[in-house]
């Protein structure tokens, strides 16, 4: 079972973690993928730090709180640059960011 105190925040970081996957895979799939190329960057790094967190949380470690801090920045920073594409994927992965960032948040309260 899930450590309860931190369920959301896992849950949302987990799911994060595979929408962000997801949008990274789909912007190499577009066009013009040099239009993509922060995009796929902030991607890739949200989806690791947001798995990292989920499992950091899952152990119940101390440092979870502090990466939670950091990983909410990253959150923001992905959900702002895909915010600026019009792709399904990147509209969906700018959603997934921000919920994410305000459980990390809440998390590192």
């Amino acid at each position: 079972m899930l450590n309860s105190t931190y369920q959301s925040c896992i849950q949302a970081c987990s799911n994060c973690a595979l929408v962000c996957e997801t949008c990274a895979a789909s912007c190499l799939r577009e066009d013009d993928v040099k239009m993509m190329a922060r995009c796929i960057e902030l991607d890739r790094d949200c989806a690791d730090m947001c798995a990292i967190a989920a499992v950091l949380m899952t152990r119940d470690s101390p440092y979870a709180k502090a990466f939670c801090k950091l990983c909410a920045q990253v959150c923001r920073d992905c959900a702002e640059e895909c915010g600026k594409h019009t792709h399904d994927h990147c509209q969906a992965c700018a959603e997934a960011c921000r919920k994410c960032a305000e459980e990390c948040e809440k998390m590192a309260a």
